[in-house]
């Protein structure tokens, strides 16, 4: 069985290595749905001069835009992906794109309306409402690669 950490630490704004081709930003937005705040994460190697993707940019805002730019300094961004089109992953994708000169955003082909039994509920306190704004610039399906300096990610639809 895999444990569910519910601490750790971290500081808002910084990057932290996970693993050795993993680094992760957090963003300053806690929540019921968010734990400590929306994980962006940086996929590839932690050198000048490498290309690495950077995967759901999160939420709009300014200072977690600016760690992100800090966090990539020197490196390029090849991709951004999107795993999702809630409000704690999506909308800052488009900003990070014009920042680091274009970088594709890629998601999967969106999701049509769909029936929950919470909808009954008060959706507001429930659950990230999706971005309405969002577009990406290449839908990806299920097995689709992207690939980059020393690394590889797969598609797979859920």
């Amino acid at each position: 069985m895999i444990p569910y950490v519910r601490q750790f630490d971290f500081t808002y704004g910084h990057r932290d290595q996970v693993s050795p081709l993993i680094q992760r930003v957090i963003a300053d937005n806690p929540g019921p749905f968010t734990f400590t705040g929306t994980g962006t994460y940086i996929v590839g190697r932690d050198m000048p001069g490498t290309s690495v993707a950077v995967i759901d940019p999160g939420p709009e805002d300014e200072a977690h835009l600016h760690a992100l730019l800090r966090a990539v300094k020197g490196r390029t961004v090849s991709h951004i992906l999107v795993t999702h089109t809630h409000r704690d992953h999506a909308p800052l994708s488009r900003a990070l794109a014009e920042a680091v000169g274009g970088a594709p955003i890629l998601a999967a082909a969106p999701q049509g309306p769909t029936i929950h039994a919470s909808d009954a509920m008060d959706k507001a306190s429930m659950d990230e409402d999706d971005d309405a704004d969002f577009t990406a610039d290449v839908i990806l399906s299920d097995g689709d690669r992207v690939d980059g300096d020393g690394w590889t990610l797969e598609a797979m639809a859920t």
